[in-house]
């Protein structure tokens, strides 16, 4: 599994961007609004880990709240290989506008989401 990016909620997705590019430095890789209340913002500096800004303007979460994003080639597979040996799995794989997204839960609570590109 390769880390992918790093998530965190912001209570103001134009505020976050402004932030994150002019004083950061990093660039807009990608945007969309998979649903109309939600806005998705990825970000890259240097390296192939991105940061991603999201915002849901109706279930809004606690701002900062985060994940860390794994590519994975294979979701069901490795979503099976992780139930045996023990994993969380706290979504099984559903399908989303860029490919397939699952969730697990780590000891502390922590999500970490699998996602498989098309």
């Amino acid at each position: 599994m390769k880390v992918k990016y790093a998530t965190m909620a912001v209570a103001d997705m134009d505020e976050s961007i402004k932030f994150y590019t002019e004083v950061l430095g990093l660039e807009i890789e990608n945007q969309h609004n998979p649903r109309s209340e939600v806005s998705i913002t990825l970000l890259k500096g240097e390296g192939d880990t991105m940061i991603e800004l999201i915002e849901d303007t109706k279930s809004p979460r606690e701002t900062g709240w985060f994940s860390v994003g794994m590519e994975v080639e294979d979701l069901d597979t490795a979503v099976e290989e992780l139930k045996n040996k023990g994993a969380n799995i706290t979504m099984e794989p559903v399908p989303i506008t860029v490919g397939t997204l699952a969730f697990l839960e780590d000891p502390n609570g922590a999500q970490i989401a699998l996602i498989q590109h098309h």
